[in-house]
């Protein structure tokens, strides 16, 4: 492990919609700063700018909820048009139940990619528009990859990208951001046959590599500060055909499904 990295935010992105091109106006960004993308940078990206130029929106007054939604809405109290967007982004619907300290219930869904996540991450934060929902990009992995590739042919060096969304944790307060789209980036980092600082063999410590590069993204990704672009440089990290999927916990080791 190196003994520092550094993290900084790209300032002077613009706001971004549907059809943009995010990795030219990456470029574009840091060639006006003066300034290159080295080998074996590490960007995390904020899903919305994602989402938003791959036109990932829905706009709530071109929805019909369905039955089911209306039914759920009453549960925890939401516009069943949103309900009904978050029920076509689920496999299935972990929790539903009214909160007394809040307007709005909690729904937590099992995302289509297999994340569980409050609203299947459907959200309404940072949306250019009144009424308009963001959704996850349809394949978060492979809008990494492309966004790499795009970025290492321009840079000429190897580079790896992370998507995040902020995700709540059962068991603590307050919420993360964490990985949900990998190019190059191993998710996880398995340790297992390695030794500790005192000789003593590892057998199950496995760092979730990627949702830490995530979750400390966050400290400079703030919601008001338009700075969906954080780098990463310094780290020492294995290039891996890696998957947002490797940090998803099977069914079969689910102790609480």
């Amino acid at each position: 492990m190196p003994d520092s990295m550094s993290m900084f935010r790209l300032m002077g992105l613009p706001d971004f919609q549907s059809g943009d091109d995010l990795a030219q106006n990456i470029i574009d960004t840091l060639s006006i700063q003066n300034q290159r993308l080295q080998q074996g940078d590490i960007l995390v990206i904020a899903h919305k700018v994602v989402s938003k130029t791959e036109g990932a929106c829905v706009y709530l007054a071109d929805v019909t909820p369905s039955k089911e939604a209306i039914e759920l809405a009453k549960t925890v109290n939401k516009d069943p048009r949103k309900v009904e967007v978050i029920l076509s982004q689920s496999n299935r619907i972990v929790r539903a139940m009214k909160r007394p300290d809040q307007q709005e219930g909690v729904l937590i869904a099992e995302h289509k990619k297999g994340y569980i996540c409050a609203n299947a991450a459907v959200d309404e934060s940072n949306a250019d528009h009144p009424g308009q929902l963001i959704l996850l990009p349809e394949d978060p992995d492979k809008s990494a990859n492309a966004l790499c590739q795009r970025l290492e042919a321009h840079f000429q060096c190897e580079l790896g990208v992370v998507i995040s969304d902020t995700f709540g944790r059962p068991w603590r307060l307050g919420q993360t951001n964490v990985a949900i789209g990998l190019a190059n980036v191993p998710g996880v980092m398995h340790m297992q046959g390695e030794v500790d600082a005192f000789g003593r063999p590892l057998s199950v410590t496995a760092p979730a590599f990627a949702d830490e590069l995530a979750a400390a993204s966050g400290l400079l990704m703030a919601k008001s500060a338009k700075s969906p672009v954080i780098l990463f440089r310094g780290l020492d990290w294995p290039k891996t055909q890696s998957s947002s999927r490797d940090l998803i916990r099977s069914h079969n080791e689910d102790l609480f499904r």
